[in-house]
């Protein structure tokens, strides 16, 4: 990565429920472990479903109660986003495939990849799951998912002496 600062992305298809949870808790993640300034974090989707829209108070819900705020608003991923970001995580395989398919992805020099790469426990290929038809559990669960993956994307920043 050529910048002094490391920008990350999450992507989903909406960007209300999974995508604004990772970045949620990366950003908590990131200023408990004093590294803000040194990680930027956002989210995007893939589809313009909920442009300018909170994400789902259900995802706010779940996030409130372990401390974390999930305040962005929904914004689909756009021109230029390659070009922005030094990893862009998607968080299951059907927006990977969508995110490889934009213009740009063919010259990103960042990582293209999925957010659940980064979780050592995870099988490859994993998923964070859509809790949107689902009940609390779901938010929950995706709440756990994302805690995973952002700590091991802090330590594989680390690792990769992109941050001290």
């Amino acid at each position: 990565m050529a910048h002094d600062v490391v920008r990350v992305c999450f992507v989903c298809l909406g960007n209300i429920c999974r995508s604004p949870t990772a970045e949620g808790v990366m950003r908590h993640l990131v200023e408990n472990e004093g590294l803000a300034g040194r990680i930027l974090v956002d989210s995007a989707g893939t589809a313009a479903y909920h442009v300018g829209e909170r994400a789902d108070p259900r995802s706010r819900q779940a996030a409130r109660e372990r401390g974390i705020a999930l305040a962005s608003r929904g914004r689909q991923f756009e021109d230029g986003d390659f070009d922005r970001f030094d990893y862009v995580l998607a968080m299951d395989t059907e927006n990977l495939s969508n995110l490889r398919a934009l213009p740009g992805a063919d010259t990103f020099e960042g990582v293209l990849a999925l957010a659940r790469d980064f979780d050592a426990a995870a099988p490859s290929g994993a998923d964070v799951p859509d809790p949107y038809y689902g009940g609390d559990s779901g938010f929950d669960h995706v709440l756990d998912l994302c805690e995973a993956a952002c700590r091991g994307l802090i330590d594989h920043l680390r690792d990769a002496g992109h941050i001290d």
